[in-house]
């Protein structure tokens, strides 16, 4: 999921915890840091962002902007762009360090990939992202409802590229598939965090699944671009960051996005340190060596941050790089 960036700390957090976190609700606190000025963001007020809210409401529509508290929502909806997270807003996971609701899921609703569809044209969007919550309850993980979803912006918005960031489908045998087949422009499923880190961080996931997911992306059609994510500042190495690149471009991922963690509750990992822009250029730099057609390295990077723009170079990018292979 995408990271959370709630960072207030305030007596309204302890009951945000014990609503959207029950399962974090006995664990000891951890002071949450002051932020450097480079990660601060003005609360959103615009009156883009009200209507793209009030859209949102009308179609019963949840987006990973609101859910994960990410500090880019009064950029992206004054814009009007708005990130779509299907399948509810309560996940069946436990991260440390994400803000989205867990516990049990509501049955799909079969009328989401319409309003999806119809939420994308309202706003105008050229390029949308559709994300979801993991849903371990349902036997295909929400694969069929991510084609849903894909089949219905095809259908509507034949003009729109479509990018998808999906669940790791563990255990379930033939869903990344089904997505696949359903022909996204773009394929993302995030990392998060290097594999040291996996039991305390993201406990519910095994990095090696999520490598084979993205791998298995392009064996199926290589046509398809492929995406992760990193968070930083977690207590990662640097020498642990190049070896996730390198594991990344093993299986032929595209785009990298690296960003900040921030903690979004006294409950949830704590930041072991806040990272430098100065490094995350350096990380840029060194991913770019690696072979990555794109990097999007900084301390407020989102996974779906300037997405569209960055489609586009993206696919400029590949054809870039054709174009020197053939001479």
């Amino acid at each position: 999921m995408e990271k959370s960036l709630n960072n207030s700390g305030n007596s309204s957090d302890d009951e945000d915890v014990k609503v959207r976190h029950p399962e974090k609700v006995n664990r000891p606190d951890n002071p949450i840091q002051r932020k450097p000025d480079w990660i601060r963001v003005k609360a959103p007020n615009s009156k883009e962002y009200n209507e793209t809210k009030e859209l949102m409401r009308g179609l019963k529509l949840t987006t990973v902007c609101e859910e994960a508290a990410c500090p880019n929502i009064g950029e992206c909806w004054k814009q009007k762009h708005a990130t779509f997270m299907i399948m509810g807003a309560t996940c069946t996971r436990a991260c440390a360090f994400c803000n989205v609701a867990t516990g049990k899921p509501n049955a799909l609703d079969p009328h989401e990939p319409e309003n999806v569809a119809t939420a994308v044209g309202k706003l105008g969007l050229s390029h949308v992202v559709i994300t979801s919550v993991d849903r371990d309850d349902l036997e295909d993980g929400g694969a069929q409802h991510f084609s849903k979803v894909i089949g219905a912006l095809r259908k509507s918005a034949p003009g729109t590229t479509i990018e998808i960031l999906t669940p790791d489908f563990m255990k379930k045998q033939g869903a990344p598939e089904v997505v696949i087949k359903a022909r996204p422009d773009v394929f993302n499923h995030n990392l998060e965090t290097v594999p040291r880190l996996y039991p305390t961080i993201r406990p519910g996931a095994r990095y090696f699944t999520s490598l084979a997911l993205l791998k298995r992306v392009k064996e199926v059609d290589p046509t398809i671009f492929t995406k992760s994510g990193l968070m930083v500042g977690l207590g990662e190495t640097r020498e642990e960051v190049a070896q996730v690149m390198d594991d990344l471009r093993a299986a032929d991922v595209d785009f990298l996005t690296i960003g900040q963690y921030l903690q979004p509750t006294p409950k949830h990992a704590a930041v072991d340190r806040f990272v430098t822009p100065d490094e995350f250029d350096s990380y840029a730099t060194l991913a770019r060596g690696k072979g990555f057609l794109l990097v999007s390295s900084s301390p407020l990077t989102r996974s779906s941050h300037h997405a569209g723009d960055d489609f586009r170079k993206l696919r400029a990018a590949r054809e870039a790089h054709l174009r020197q292979a053939a001479e």
